[in-house]
C-alpha cells in the first residue's frame, strides 16, 4: 500500500496555532503593559503608567512622550504574582520552542510518513507550555487590583496581558490538536 502524502489535519492545525501562540506570548512577556495606571492624584491627567513584568513606563498621552525604566516606588516587582510571571513566562517560551522542535521531527517534513507518537509527545509539551503561560496571566489578572498602586488611581488591563492570554490559549489548542496524533498510533497497533 502506498503511503498517503497528506499531512494529517491535526498536525497542520497544531503547527499553525502554536507558532502564533509563541509570538503572542513572546510579545506579552516582553512588552511593558500588563496593567495601566491612570488618573493618578497629584499628577497631570494625561499621564499613564504602564506596568509589565520587567519594566514600568510613563507615557504622557497628549504628547506621546514615553519614558521607561521608571523607579518601582511601591514595591510592584516584589509582589508574588509578578515574580511568578517573571519565572514562568520565559520558561513557557523555552518549553514552546522545545515542543515546536519535537513537533517538526514528528510531522512529515523529510519523511514519507509522519511519526504520530513523536507528534503526540510534542502536543503534550506544547499543552504544558500553554498552561505554564496561562497560570501567571490568570493569577496576575486575579490580583490586578490588589497589586500596589497610588491610592485613588484608575487601574485597567494592559494589552500585554491580553496577548499573553491569547498566546496561551493558542498554544493549548495547538497542543491538543497535536495530541490527537496519538489516535493514529493506537489505530496502527
Amino acid at each position: 500500500r502506498l503511503p498517503s502524502m497528506r499531512t494529517p489535519t491535526e498536525m497542520i492545525v497544531g503547527l499553525v496555532l502554536c507558532p502564533c501562540g509563541l509570538l503572542l506570548t513572546l510579545t506579552g512577556t516582553l512588552a511593558p503593559s500588563w496593567r495601566q495606571v491612570s488618573l493618578v492624584p497629584n499628577r497631570p491627567m494625561d499621564v499613564v503608567w504602564e506596568q509589565g513584568i520587567w519594566d514600568i513606563c510613563r507615557e504622557r498621552q497628549s504628547t506621546h512622550d514615553r519614558l521607561c525604566g521608571q523607579a518601582d516606588e511601591l514595591g510592584y516587582f516584589e509582589q508574588v504574582p509578578v515574580r511568578v510571571a517573571q519565572g514562568l513566562m520565559p520558561s513557557s517560551l523555552v518549553v514552546t520552542l522545545v515542543g515546536l522542535v519535537v513537533a517538526a521531527l514528528g510531522v512529515r517534513c523529510w519523511q514519507p510518513e509522519p511519526r504520530h507518537l513523536v507528534a503526540g509527545v510534542a502536543g503534550l509539551v506544547l499543552l504544558l507550555s500553554g498552561l505554564m503561560s496561562l497560570v501567571p496571566s490568570s493569577w496576575y489578572t486575579q490580583e490586578l487590583w490588589a497589586l500596589p498602586a497610588p491610592p485613588g488611581s484608575t487601574l485597567t488591563v494592559g494589552y500585554s496581558l491580553v496577548l499573553s492570554y491569547l498566546g496561551s490559549c493558542l498554544e493549548i489548542l495547538g497542543g491538543l490538536a497535536l495530541t490527537l496524533s496519538f489516535h493514529h498510533c493506537c489505530k496502527e497497533r
